[in-house]
């Protein structure tokens, strides 16, 4: 399997009183998805924030590639942000460029490759969301389901390894849900990236997860596959599926 892509171990994160996250230990391997499952507020998103470094944790460890983030300058910690993807979940489009624009603005720093090679990059990301024919559009006139994808096509065009969605699913009608997470099934086995899944979404959860955690009030309250977690007779669990 390799060394895992992230290690979090006895993570803890607290504003005030309000202890948000609590021992928390997970790991992310090669090729894997694994879901982040829980109600919102369960602290699922600040976990991600945690993990990439936006946020600081009261007490663990976490380690990207490897590396304990901690222990990093900002300028290395940098080198290894480039190599994590991350799907907002608004997508976060900028609403006066077009999707061209959109997608050519984090390659903005990569002054050495040609005009040519940029626009190759973007036609490439686009068509493996299916938005070929978007490009030149601006936000205003995609629907939310286009958006997501533009969104994550702005991720592939850096060729992450890992890949971090945040509710990839909220304020999608149900066809459109299961075909963006059909898509992350198929940029996984595409690109045989790993990505860490933020969801309150079971029928997201069922279709791109390999391997599921379920936050309740902070702590894992249970790991395990969507068949194996959506059987249990654990009651709290068991209501996520019904």
């Amino acid at each position: 399997m390799g060394i895992p892509l992230v290690e979090i171990e006895h993570l803890s994160k607290s504003f005030g009183s309000n202890r948000v996250l609590e021992d928390i230990n997970l790991q992310l391997d090669p090729g894997e998805n694994l879901v982040v499952f829980g109600k919102s507020g369960s602290g699922k998103s600040v976990l991600i924030k945690c993990l990439v470094g936006l946020m600081q944790p009261d007490g663990g460890c976490v380690k990207l590639f490897g590396e304990d983030i901690a222990r990093l300058k900002t300028a290395e910690l940098n080198v290894l942000r480039k190599k994590v993807g991350f799907l907002f979940q608004s997508a976060a489009l900028y609403d006066s460029m077009t999707v061209r624009e959109n997608l050519e603005f984090p390659l903005r720093d990569m002054k050495a490759r040609s005009i040519a090679d940029v626009e190759g990059l973007v036609k490439e990301s686009l068509r493996n969301v299916g938005l070929e024919e978007a490009i030149d559009k601006m936000p205003s006139e995609l629907s939310g389901g286009m958006i997501k994808r533009v969104g994550l096509a702005r991720t592939l065009i850096m060729k992450p390894e890992i890949i971090l969605y945040d509710e990839p699913t909220t304020g999608l009608d149900p066809i459109t849900s299961r075909e963006i997470s059909q898509l992350i099934v198929d940029i996984q086995k595409k690109y045989n990236t790993a990505a860490i899944i933020i969801t309150h979404d079971v029928a997201c959860a069922k279709i791109t997860s390999n391997r599921m955690l379920i936050i309740k009030d902070g702590v894992i309250n249970a790991t395990g596959t969507y068949a194996e977690l959506s059987v249990s007779e654990n009651e709290w669990i068991h209501s996520f599926f019904i």
